[in-house]
């Protein structure tokens, strides 16, 4: 029983710190928009964005199934199985962070899940209809249908505005972007705070906790949500400067039309029980604001970089889950501890290289990408 517990709380620990990053790293898909057009400041729009993360995870929990009861067999995973995905989503998630590429924390938490899960309890453990229903076909089709809605949605804003003098279209819009960005950022609460949800209850699923088929207990969805409201206030500022000016140069027509479309996708996807990645949702409908508005610039560079990220985050995820996986699943404890330990290191050589050149609230707003040890500038050298 010591080692059952061991184990049950070293999983709702590296959950929880996988929700933490994936609040700042998620932080862009709400308010990087309205952060640049400067409808919100930065400290402000993190503040809300936090708030409403924690008020979204209350509102369904059918992401949470979809997670604790469909894409796996519980009956075959395992805990350590659990520990050693959430290894494999928290470094990728701050990798990309360090980068300031918004690649999804759904899949990369996918993808650590299904490589552990396929070393340590083989492929019949993994339902992939249910994967491809449910992950892969929503990765696809979201982005394509946020950015169409937003294309229609920002064309249609300047036709009916035309006429209209420029600093009152301004600042209605500005007014507008901070009930849309609110919504977004309900609408991801909604969404991605339920991933964590999932995890813990199908660990306690597996260790007999909870009967099969069981949502989330009121503590597990009250600690998640606040989790992820506390990463979210952190901000993920690198991530916010490539989505707020990375893609396009983004007017507040353009951003109100982002965020409306985006929340639109998240909340009835999250209805649905599809745990799509909020990130493609919320930068297809930047790129479709920048299509929408005539003679715009689209930085179609940057954009295929996010795209490659989408592509080899579930694959890169589960490659570490699954390493992560063999290292647990035939040490033990002491396993356990050595991989935890390998995180730890990891993340901390992260961090030292992000603090070589910092994105903060203060410079978010300069149009420039982080890398590591460098800073270019993105204006130049991207397609019309």
């Amino acid at each position: 029983m010591g080692d059952i517990s061991f184990i049950v709380v070293a999983v709702i620990l590296a959950a929880l710190a996988f929700d933490f990053t994936n609040g700042f790293h998620d932080t862009a898909n709400a308010m990087a928009t309205s952060i640049a057009t400067k409808a919100l400041r930065p400290k402000v729009a993190v503040l809300i964005s936090a708030v409403l993360n924690i008020a979204g995870a209350f509102l369904s929990t059918e992401v949470a199934k979809t997670i604790s009861n469909g894409i796996l067999n519980d009956a075959k995973v395992t805990p350590t199985m659990i520990f050693a995905g959430l290894v494999g989503a928290i470094l990728w998630n701050l990798l990309t962070w360090l980068f300031g590429l918004p690649s999804s924390s759904s899949h990369a938490l996918f993808g650590g899940l299904i490589g552990a899960v396929w070393v340590g309890a083989g492929v019949s453990a993994i339902n992939f209809s249910e994967v491809v229903e449910k992950i892969i076909i929503p990765a696809f089709a979201s982005p394509f249908v946020a950015g169409a809605a937003a294309l229609m949605a920002t064309y249609a804003a300047y036709r009916i505005t035309t006429r209209a003098r420029t600093g009152t279209v301004t600042r209605g819009f500005r007014l507008g972007q901070t009930a849309s960005a609110s919504l977004v950022s309900l609408a991801h609460g909604t969404n991605d705070a339920q991933k964590t949800m999932g995890v813990i209850t199908l660990t306690l699923i597996s260790v007999g906790a909870l009967s099969p088929g069981s949502g989330p207990p009121l503590w597990v969805i009250i600690t998640a949500g606040l989790t992820i409201g506390m990463g979210t206030y952190l901000g993920g500022w690198r991530i916010i400067r490539t989505m707020g000016k990375g893609l396009t140069d983004i007017e507040s027509p353009q951003g109100f039309a982002a965020e409306t479309s985006s929340a639109t996708v998240i909340l009835t996807s999250a209805h649905f029980g599809f745990a799509l990645s909020t990130t493609q949702v919320c930068s297809g409908a930047i790129i479709g604001a920048g299509i929408g508005k005539r003679l715009a610039e689209v930085r179609w560079g940057t954009a295929g970089r996010m795209a490659i990220a989408w592509l080899i985050t579930l694959p890169s995820a589960a490659l570490v889950g699954a390493l992560a996986g063999e290292a647990v699943t035939h040490g033990g404890n002491l396993g356990i501890a050595l991989v935890s330990l390998c995180a730890l290191a990891l993340t901390t050589v992260i961090v030292v290289l992000a603090r070589r050149n910092p994105v903060t609230a203060h410079n978010v707003n300069e149009a420039k990408t982080v890398r590591v040890g460098l800073v270019v500038p993105t204006g130049g050298g991207s397609g019309r």
